[in-house]
């Protein structure tokens, strides 16, 4: 790895996903997502991946992109990891063996991975995390461990030898006092090699250990998001807070004399549980907003800028149709949800879609790349062309010379 910053991307081809004879993206769901792991030899072959080892470690130099770096050994303490941006002579005292470099949220940097994007559709948008990847010298390795979310583990180039087992794991499995999370010992049910092209599936809380064979070892992660139980429920209820209960105080009119101060009486939990379950009082419509907004916030560090400067509805159009091509912003999160009134969600935000934007709603959440002229004939309305000027304006899309 030299750390060199200015490398141009190769373009990659479009790519598709080949699953075994036997299997298709239905039975995969029914049979495998989330229950057990899968092994698919030569699962993509015809994509070259836009980012070699040198421009890997350029990314890494980046203050703006999420980076570490781990050692097993020859650091100042064993699984040690160092988190960038790193200064490129870092990369020239690296050890022979028994390192990785992982980059973390690249399809948030790089378009050109919008087409592997592509082939994991079958899945929905929403649970998509990110796009992670790895460079290992020989043995490198990040330890055995387990991950809360799924994954499908690429070999790019380079070989890695992954040990797998679905044996139950504690939380306090886990060797004390070190920066990562590594399993003390792992006896493993499967033993793969992975060769470039392959492609293994790894459910939730499935413990694995990927070790390199050899130099230049390249694997890419396609994460898939999962909040966590805790944390949904603390979005839903403060947004409970801010938006339907309350702020007056808690009373009691009707407060009869007690035999004993200190009960808290049944007539009062009484009244305690009506409250409560009138505030926390599920509304179907309520809900469905909320989780939209919820799910496709984005993560802090991801800042999503707005155009500068912004644009009318009509210079809006005229720059569209001189430049011919409109992008999605790889950084911002769209999901839509179709009701009595249909929503789009965009990091965070809602828009409340009017009657008869049902198609331009489905073209904008599923296309990456918007051509004025296949795209003009769904935008009939003023509100279609405010939409899709104001999803301009706050940086969700951009034109393709910028």
């Amino acid at each position: 790895l030299t750390g060199r910053k200015a490398l141009p991307l190769t373009t990659p081809g479009a790519m598709t996903l080949q699953f075994p004879a036997d299997l298709n993206p239905a039975r995969f769901l029914q049979e495998y997502w989330q229950k057990r792991p899968l092994l698919m030899r030569q699962a993509i072959t015809d994509y070259r991946f836009p980012v070699d080892a040198a421009q890997l470690a350029g990314l890494a130099c980046d203050p703006e992109i999420e980076s570490r770096l781990v050692l097993e050994r020859d650091g100042s303490r064993p699984w040690e990891a160092r988190h960038g941006p790193f200064d490129e002579t870092e990369f020239s005292r690296l050890p022979a063996s028994h390192w990785t470099l992982l980059v973390q949220d690249l399809d948030k940097h790089l378009p050109e991975l919008t087409p592997l994007l592509e082939a994991f559709r079958f899945i929905p948008d929403w649970r998509l995390d990110d796009i992670m990847v790895s460079y290992a010298a020989d043995q490198g390795s990040v330890g055995p461990h387990v991950d809360d979310y799924d994954v499908f583990l690429w070999q790019v180039a380079g070989r890695r030898r992954w040990q797998i087992h679905t044996r139950p794991v504690a939380d306090d499995d886990y060797i004390p006092d070190l920066d990562l999370r590594i399993l003390p010992e792992f006896v493993a049910e499967h033993d793969w090699t992975l060769e470039p092209g392959d492609l293994l599936y790894l459910p939730p809380k499935v413990a694995h250990w990927g070790v390199a064979e050899g130099d230049g070892c390249i694997t890419c992660s396609i994460g898939f998001r999962a909040p966590g139980y805790q944390e949904m429920t603390a979005a839903w209820c403060q947004y409970l807070v801010d938006q339907r209960i309350p702020p007056e105080r808690y009373r009691d009119p009707e407060l009869f004399l007690q035999t004993h101060p200190a009960e808290i009486s049944g007539h009062t939990m009484a009244r305690i549980g009506e409250l409560l379950e009138q505030f926390l009082h599920r509304d179907p419509e309520q809900q469905r907003r909320w989780f939209g907004r919820f799910i496709t916030e984005g993560k802090p560090q991801l800042e999503v800028l707005p155009a500068e400067p912004g644009l009318t509805s009509d210079g809006f159009l005229q720059r569209w149709r001189q430049t011919g091509t409109l992008m999605r912003n790889p950084m911002s999160r769209f999901a839509f949800s179709q009701g009595q009134v249909d929503y789009l969600f965009v990091d965070g935000n809602e828009y409340a879609m009017v009657p008869g934007q049902r198609r331009l709603l489905r073209q904008i959440t599923h296309d990456h790349r918007f051509d004025y002229t296949l795209l003009q004939p769904l935008m009939t309305t003023p509100d279609d062309r405010e939409l899709m000027c104001r999803l301009y304006n706050e940086g969700h899309l951009y034109f393709d010379d910028e």
